[in-house]
C-alpha cells in the first residue's frame, strides 16, 4: 500500500489557526463505519450515540510548556525542545541552532535557575540534554517554558489551558491528544450520567505525530516510540466493559495506539507500561476498539492511516472530501469525527 493512497486536497484555509470559546460547539461528522454514511452534527451530539455500557476511554496526558529559550555562555540565543524524557533529568531535546551543538556545550535559561549540559547526539540530530536545578521540574518549566504548539498553527494562543484537555493531569507529552479538547466537565458528566464509565489511560505524545511518512510505500515507515500507562482500574473497566458486550470509544488516535499496543503483549488487555511504536494501517485487526473519537489530519499521515484501518480508506476519504466541501476546520483546533 502506497503513502500516496492516502492523499486528498486540503486547502489552507480550513486549517484551524485559533480555538473555538465553547469546547463541545464544534462540529462533528459521525460515520457508520460499516456502511460508510455520514451525518453532519455538532460535538454535544456525541452523549446521544453513547449507550449505558459502553466504555469511553481517555488519554489524560499533559502537555508541558517544552520550548525553551535560553543562551550559551557566549551570550548566543539558542532555543530547546524537549521531546521526550530518557530517564530522570535526561532529555532527548531539539536544539537550534544545531549544528554547532556539541556534547560537553552548557546552557542557561532564564534567571540561570534552569541549565543544560549536553551529553551525547541522538537520533534524527536531536541531543541528549541533563537539565540541572532545583525544586520540581515541571514547576520550573511552569516558570520559563512556552506551550510547543504544532507547526502549522502561526497564531498566538492567548490561554495556554486551550491546548490541554480538561482531564489532563500527567505531564509529558509534547503535543496535546487533541481530540479530547472538545470536551467540557458538563459534557463528560452527562455521559457519565448515561452510564458510559470513563477510562483514564495515558500516553505521552512526541513530535513523532507530526512526522511524515517520506517512505513511498507505507510499510517501510518507522514510527516514533512513545511511553504510555494503562492502570489496573481502566483495564478492569474495559475488560469489564468487552465482557458485558459494551463498546470500547476510544478519544484520539493516541488511545487507539495505547490500547492497542497493550491487547498485543497478552491475550486479554492487562494493566502494564511501556514504550510502544505501534503502527496501525489497513489490514489491522483491532482487538479492543469498536469506536473513535478523533480529529481530521494532515493527508499521508500515520494517523490517517491509522482512521483508514478503522472504517475503510474509501469511507474515510469519502468523508475527508465531504469535509472538505462543507468547510470543516482541520487539525489540533479543527472539528471532529466520530466513527462507530
Amino acid at each position: 500500500m502506497k503513502t500516496s493512497d492516502f492523499y486528498f486536497d486540503l486547502p489552507e484555509e480550513l486549517i484551524a489557526q485559533t480555538p473555538l470559546k465553547d469546547r463541545a460547539a464544534s462540529r462533528l461528522l459521525f460515520m457508520d463505519k460499516g456502511t460508510g454514511a455520514l451525518r453532519h452534527e455538532t460535538f454535544r451530539d456525541v452523549l446521544h450515540h453513547l449507550q449505558s455500557g459502553d466504555c469511553l476511554v481517555i488519554n489524560d496526558t499533559r502537555v508541558l510548556p517544552a520550548r525553551l529559550f535560553g543562551r550559551r555562555r557566549s551570550g548566543a540565543a539558542v532555543e530547546f525542545l524537549l521531546l521526550k524524557r530518557v530517564e530522570g533529568d535526561l532529555w532527548q531535546t531539539l536544539v537550534k541552532p544545531g549544528k554547532k551543538a556539541r556534547p560537553g556545550d552548557a546552557f542557561e535559561f532564564g534567571d540561570g535557575s534552569l541549565s543544560a549540559v549536553i551529553e551525547d547526539l541522538s537520533e534524527e540530530g536531536t541531543r541528549l540534554v541533563r537539565f540541572r536545578y532545583e525544586g520540581i521540574f515541571e514547576e520550573v518549566l511552569d516558570r520559563l517554558g512556552t506551550m510547543p504548539l504544532p507547526p502549522y498553527i502561526r497564531e498566538t494562543l492567548d490561554d495556554a489551558e486551550r491546548y490541554q484537555t480538561v482531564y489532563s493531569n500527567k505531564y509529558g507529552s509534547a503535543a496535546a491528544p487533541t481530540a479530547g479538547l472538545h470536551f467540557d466537565d458538563a459534557l463528560l458528566d452527562a455521559i457519565e450520567a448515561k452510564g458510559v464509565t470513563i477510562a483514564r489511560i495515558t500516553l505521552h505524545v512526541g513530535l513523532g505525530t507530526f512526522r511524515p511518512v517520506k517512505a513511498e510505500s507505507i510499510h517501510e515507515h518507522v514510527m516514533h516510540a512513545e511511553y504510555f500507562e494503562i492502570s489496573e482500574d481502566a483495564a478492569a473497566k474495559i475488560q469489564r466493559t468487552k465482557a458485558a458486550g459494551g463498546r470500547v470509544i476510544a478519544v484520539g488516535t493516541t488511545s487507539v495506539r495505547t490500547l492497542e499496543s497493550a491487547a498485543g503483549r497478552h491475550e486479554t488487555l492487562q494493566a502494564c507500561s511501556g514504550w510502544t511504536d505501534i503502527f496501525i494501517y489497513p489490514g489491522y485487526t483491532f482487538k479492543v476498539v469498536d469506536g473513535l473519537i478523533t480529529n481530521f489530519h494532515l493527508p499521508e499521515s500515520t494517523l490517517i492511516m491509522l482512521v483508514s484501518a478503522l472504517a475503510g480508506r474509501e469511507h474515510v476519504l469519502v468523508a475527508y472530501d465531504e469535509a472538505v466541501k462543507e468547510r470543516y476546520r482541520f487539525f489540533s483546533f479543527g472539528d471532529a469525527m466520530l466513527i462507530l
